[in-house]
């Protein structure tokens, strides 16, 4: 397996918190390290304005790459909503996670998912060589 991936949807979330760059970067920075992840640099973030040919009235986009893989937030204000993504090649605290994320943003609602990516990705040469070496001597 290669690795977990949590997605969260919070719903009614503060809408002060939603546009704050601060806000945002501090969390993105403060996260990696709560949930036992290594940053590879700091947090990125971009303000995505008004659209109006589109549903979106404005949030902020922000990523932070680590060393297991990535966190990511995209904000929507207008609908109070945050979409996050936490992936990583090895196992974290999902529920010290979740509850860090809901907390921060004050959500009154949240859609969880959880999976396990990679189902056939083997971590371990080693092992992979000693599978395909047994299964070849059983023909």
């Amino acid at each position: 397996m290669f690795g977990p991936h949590l997605t969260l949807d919070l719903y009614s979330c503060d809408k002060k918190k939603l546009l704050d760059l601060d806000f945002i970067y501090k969390l993105l920075d403060e996260l990696p390290d709560l949930i036992g992840m290594h940053k590879i640099c700091p947090p990125q973030l971009m303000v995505q304005h008004s659209n109006p040919n589109t549903f979106d009235k404005g949030g902020i986009s922000g990523f932070v790459l680590i060393a297991e893989s990535h966190i990511s937030i995209h904000t929507f204000v207008a609908q109070e909503y945050a979409s996050i993504d936490i992936f990583s090649c090895k196992n974290f605290d999902v529920r010290k996670a979740t509850t860090y994320l809901i907390d921060k943003f004050d959500a009154q609602k949240v859609e969880k998912h959880f999976i396990f990516r990679g189902k056939e990705f083997l971590k371990d040469i080693e092992k992979a060589k000693q599978i395909v070496i047994k299964s070849r001597k059983l023909d």
